[in-house]
């Protein structure tokens, strides 16, 4: 039996090019066995070039979606170009957190052996929530209790590992897990605490529409576990509203 000729370069190319770019970024997900929910960072996984692509997938996809509502993209002025501004929020704002690799964090050594309690807030937070893709607005605060070597890092940072964290579709229980564990990998302090307040849109858009409900949580790591003293010091220097 005569082996078979390999198939030419040209057209294993063709054949790349006809598969969508979700599809290839999935394949190489399920292959490195790794988890990719709403609120997980896939990265590593997505090749130079690729993210405009997924950009272009999903507005198709989103013209799809407004077809099956009824809209009149065609003739309806207001959402001609809908699903490419949608698919751009989605992609490079909203769910942002999801596509790019963590931001740079400039780390410090604790040369003064600092081993006070830092508290850094308000810190504004927008997320949307995983379950119906509502916004989730809120604030975070973040008490830290550095060590001789505790790495210091700047108060924008996070702000900004912060905003990584919640640029994703989010439950707010396990955003601020996932904040903490971050924090407390690059800083290693004897303590790290953090309290967020959020709003949930898909309470108080839809559902039971109730305007006044707010989500509060907490996580507490290290010392502050152990010492209720941190912890009450902690929680009395959070400015709260009236």
């Amino acid at each position: 039996m005569k082996p078979q000729p390999d198939l030419p370069v040209a057209q294993h190319a063709a054949d790349d090019e006809g598969t969508p770019v979700s599809v290839k970024i999935r394949e190489r997900l399920l292959a490195a066995r790794k988890r990719f929910n709403a609120n997980d960072n896939i990265a590593d996984f997505i090749e130079p070039g690729e993210l405009e692509k997924l950009l272009d997938e999903v507005t198709v996809k989103m013209e799809g979606v407004l077809d099956s509502l009824v809209i009149d993209t065609a003739r309806d002025h207001n959402t001609k170009d809908t699903a490419r501004r949608v698919a751009k929020m989605y992609v490079n704002e909203v769910f942002k957190g999801r596509y790019v690799k963590p931001p740079a964090i400039t780390e410090f050594p604790n040369a003064e052996r600092l081993n006070e309690l830092m508290i850094v807030g308000p810190i504004t937070v927008r997320s949307a929530c995983s379950h119906h893709f509502c916004p989730v607005i809120g604030t975070l605060w973040i008490g830290v209790l550095p060590n001789e070597h505790t790495n210091v890092i700047g108060l924008s940072k996070y702000a900004r590992v912060a905003e990584w964290i919640m640029g994703r579709p989010q439950i707010q229980e396990e955003a601020v897990v996932q904040l903490a564990d971050l924090i407390q990998n690059k800083t290693k302090p004897d303590g790290l605490a953090i309290v967020m307040e959020a709003t949930h849109y898909c309470v108080a858009w839809r559902g039971v529409k109730d305007l006044d409900s707010k989500m509060i949580n907490s996580v507490m790591r290290g010392v502050f576990l152990k010492d209720a003293n941190l912890r009450r010091e902690f929680l009395s220097l959070i400015p709260r509203k009236n």
